[in-house]
């Protein structure tokens, strides 16, 4: 015989019957119950009751043996782990989990049904044998060496039998973090204290930590009786009717907690789920009656939900309960909003079967990404995704792809593990297919792919730069994994873009729709597209790769920021978007003051881009015009006309005065490169080209004397930099600021001796001062997030944007640079720089700043719409139009 193991009840060796020739584990008796005649004549009876039991899940009691003064009981040997040391390794996944649970269930159920209760169920009672059946040991064990006339649920009767290594302190505490609370007052139990000691080991199997603990047995017994467990560690993955049936099995009022382990067990498969309403779902498992609930529920009452500022709400009754369109609205917490919005990232997903969404959400200046299931009111934040973009999920729902500190990443849902796959300096989308990621690592790229467990990515699409291509972003595998849909770019304006079709095994490419943006294949047959925040349809052929009949115009709007639109769909037809709307492009100029008001420019609401920037003189403004390109366009304060500087050949963003205000320097986009122009503006001369290369170059300020022009460009590696070129000589760039982090908006100070800018690097965007021209230490201005730093026209102070809060901050700059405290001056919405440069000006006595306003009320950003069942609404508008 060999050792395998001792606890309260004894030591338990493994050993071979000679006799049947096969393998047995024996339990020893403790001394004390073999020198009681009348304990063990009564445990003599109960091991008899305990053979009865016959069942796969529960490890078999083959007899009561006694030799030389010894008493042992011979029972099933079972190999393979207990429960205890697998939930050691970790929260166990949900498709693990459950077949372990169904099994535990069965067991018991079986054994109460003879009027057995196990009184000591635990992860250390639980084997997991290595064809995945699991045994459940020690049954009734508790009750059969409990001495005569002691309480039936007696606390420090509830033996454990593990490995010697184990403490007999640590063993009695291990059972006591399972008891019930009428087990650990020593009050008589029946099978509700299995139930019980069933939900806690549900609890610690999705959670990977018990429900109750302390580091006594008088602490876990006092947590059992008076504590809630920690309900924020089951994680937002777990099924809803799961987190209700541990809920149910852990009230502490028997009398109120399940009954019977026949309703666990119909629980577990969900059979009760249609008769009560959900609150979280698994990582991806399919939810046939989730809509028809719902729909039932709102033909009833328009219902809202808050828990800690999250709301669903109903907007409306379907008319019919089955493949029926219902709109809900997921309202964030008051100290967030969907991130990205007026940037250039995605922040929505949505995972294949529509279960969960994913979205990046901005929380004290920080950015992060969240997921939430689709019936829940409350999302979980996934730990080290600081700074996330453009999620995407894994075709199981199990990960979710996105961009990060220049980096392509994944994170499982259900354990927020975090792996780096590939560098990604500049992102712009993803899309997972089998084993292996297609993403567009910078902007000014193509379309590349890499295994889905990193390493060395190739390149699937290359730039048409005769045709004028600068970039390729948003890709998506097509069914059957043989196409990608994708996003191609020769400017940023809304004629320059561009949904095309790639063949993966001839490289062949096709344009989809003109003049579109954000593609998105949908498995109703359609490809959807955006022209602004408006959302267009038309029918695909998948299989031939080809648009099939004519376009609708959809309902539903999705914001765009400046290079993407907030929605995404299901392959069962769950819908999600940040709504958007055709009025937020009426804008107007204004000054706001240091308090806040607001005073508006006789110039006519139009669509401007986001920037405006006042010439040397005060008696102008450059701004961005928005259109089919972006065009450069100059107001003058004094006769409030608005007159044109670049038309026609190509976008022209981003402009920024000379010194002496005779020019103006732009990014100009022009046949497949983004390079910096300049142009006279009093004069009919044409541009002329100031850089080269194939980056994306925008300017951020000239210096005082003219000689110096800071401006940014983007590297394949590093991201954004930030360069200086001066405007005399052999007009040679030469580098100011460039990491592995994103620099940008770069802005000289007055004197010319400093050099304001932004980095990333400390994993949120701040404003930072360095000495220039020659690079020297750094200062960081900004303590709680900054962008688009602009310097007063003396230099003593520098403003910056937090949000939506206009911050200053006072500079000294002799005898040493020294900076003071930011304070916030006022808050409001303005439109935001599309390009990472500043989007205001300040005028020369430092006490107006020229801003872009909308003209109407922006959309909730604080909300995701979700609509279910949403490919019926698109059929019916299909229908409608085109009967």
């Amino acid at each position: 015989m060999a050792l395998i193991g001792e606890g309260g009840m004894g030591q338990v060796y493994r050993a071979t019957d000679t006799r049947l020739k096969r393998q047995v584990a024996i339990k020893t008796l403790p001394p004390s119950l073999s020198a009681d005649q009348d304990r063990l004549a009564r445990f003599q009876r109960e091991a008899e009751v305990l053979a009865s039991l016959n069942h796969p899940n529960i490890a078999a009691v083959h007899g009561f043996e006694e030799s030389g003064g010894v008493s042992a009981l011979v029972m099933e040997l079972v190999d393979g782990d207990d429960l205890s040391l697998r939930i050691a390794r970790g929260a166990i996944p949900l498709e693990e989990a459950l077949p372990i649970a169904r099994q535990i269930a069965e067991a018991l159920e079986a054994a109460h049904e003879k009027g057995i209760i196990h009184r000591d169920l635990k992860p250390a009672n639980i084997k997991l044998r290595a064809d995945a059946t699991v045994k459940v040991l020690d049954f009734g064990l508790a009750k059969a060496l409990e001495p005569a006339g002691a309480p039936s649920g007696s606390a420090t009767m509830s033996p454990t039998i593990n490995t010697p290594a184990m403490t007999q302190a640590g063993m009695i505490l291990g059972t006591a973090a399972y008891m019930s609370p009428e087990q650990a007052k020593g009050r008589a139990i029946d099978r509700r204290a299995d139930v019980w000691a069933f939900g806690a080991v549900l609890f610690e199997m999705v959670s990977g930590r018990q429900p109750f603990s302390g580091d006594t047995v008088s602490e876990t017994l006092a947590e059992v009786m008076k504590s809630e467990p920690p309900w924020q560690a089951i994680p937002v993955t777990v099924p809803a009717h799961l987190v209700r049936l541990i809920r149910q099995c852990l009230v502490k009022e028997p009398r109120q907690r399940i009954r019977d382990m026949g309703d666990v067990r119909l629980a577990l498969d969900g059979t009760f789920e249609s008769a009560t309403p959900v609150t979280t779902l698994s990582p991806d498992v399919p939810w046939t009656r989730l809509a028809a609930m719902r729909l039932a529920a709102a033909a009833a009452v328009v219902a809202s939900i808050g828990v800690g500022g999250a709301v669903w709400m109903m907007a409306r009754p379907a008319p019919a309960p089955t493949a029926a369109i219902a709109r809900l609205a997921m309202t964030l917490p008051d100290d967030q909003r969907v991130g990205g919005l007026g940037l250039d990232q995605l922040a929505l997903a949505v995972s294949p079967r529509g279960t969960l969404v994913a979205y990046v959400a901005v929380m004290s200046g920080r950015e992060q990404l969240y997921v939430r299931a689709i019936d829940a009111v409350e999302s979980k934040a996934l730990a080290g995704t600081e700074q996330a973009t453009n999620p995407f999920f894994s075709p199981d729902g199990q990960w979710i792809g996105f961009f990060s500190q220049g980096k392509l990443k994944k994170v499982s849902v259900a354990a927020g593990t975090i792996q780096t796959l590939s560098d990604a300096p500049n992102a712009r989308g993803g899309s997972w297919a089998g084993d292996v990621i297609y993403f567009a690592a910078t902007n000014s790229g193509g379309i590349s792919k890499v295994s889905a467990d990193g390493g060395v990515p190739t390149e699937v699409t290359t730039l048409d730069r005769a045709k004028g291509e600068i970039s390729h972003r948003w890709p998506q595998v097509l069914p059957g994994a043989q196409a990608l849909l994708l996003d191609v770019w020769t400017g940023p304006g809304a004629d320059e873009k561009q949904v095309h079709v790639l063949r993966l095994d001839t490289g062949k490419r096709t344009v989809v729709v003109q003049a579109a943006a954000s593609g998105r294949y949908v498995a109703s047959g359609h490809v959807i597209y955006a022209r602004n925040d408006e959302l267009f349809s038309v029918p695909f052929d998948v299989d031939g790769l080809r648009v099939s009949g004519q376009a609708s115009r959809l309902r539903d709007t999705a914001w765009k920021g400046s290079e993407g639109n907030q929605f995404a769909v299901s392959d069962n037809g769950v819908f999600v978007s940040v709504s958007g709307s055709a009025s937020r492009y009426e804008r107007r100029l204004v000054w706001v003051g240091r308090d806040g008001r607001v005073e508006p420019l006789a110039a006519p609401p139009r669509e401007y881009y986001g920037n405006a920037v006042i010439s040397p003189d005060g008696t102008r403004a450059a701004v961005d015009m928005e259109g089919g390109t972006v065009s450069v366009w100059l107001y003058d304060f004094v006769r409030a006309t608005l007159t044109p500087l670049t038309t026609g050949k190509g976008s022209s963003q981003a402009p920024r005065w000379t010194a002496d205000g005779t020019r103006l320097v732009y990014r100009g986009t022009r046949t497949g490169t983004r390079n910096l122009w300049w142009k006279g503006v009093d004069d009919a001369a044409g541009e002329e080209r100031l850089s080269s290369g194939d980056g994306i170059q925008t300017p951020g300020s000239w210096s005082a004397d003219g000689q110096w022009l800071a401006y940014n460009d983007s590297d394949p590696v590093t991201g954004f930099d930030i360069w200086a070129l001066p405007s005399g000589g052999d007009r040679k760039p030469r580098a100011v600021a460039g990491t592995p982090s994103m620099e940008a908006s770069p802005r000289l100070s007055p004197d010319g001796r400093w050099l304001a800018y932004t980095s990333d690097e400390s994993g949120r965007t701040e404003v930072l001062v360095q000495s220039f021209p020659e690079p020297g230490g750094r200062t960081q201005i900004s303590t709680r997030g900054g962008t688009e730093p602009v310097w007063s026209h003396d230099g003593r102070e520098l403003f910056y944007l937090n949000g939506d809060a206009m911050m200053a901050v006072e500079i000294r700059s002799s005898p040493a640079f020294a900076a003071g405290t930011p304070r916030m001056l006022f808050e409001g919405r303005y439109v935001r720089s599309p390009n990472s440069v500043a989007s205001y000006d300040v005028s020369a006595d430092g006490q107006r700043f020229l801003r872009v306003q909308p003209m109407h009320p922006d959309p909730p950003t604080n909300q995701i719409q979700v609509t279910l069942n949403w490919f019926e609404e698109l059929k019916r508008i299909v229908r409608r139009e085109f009967p």
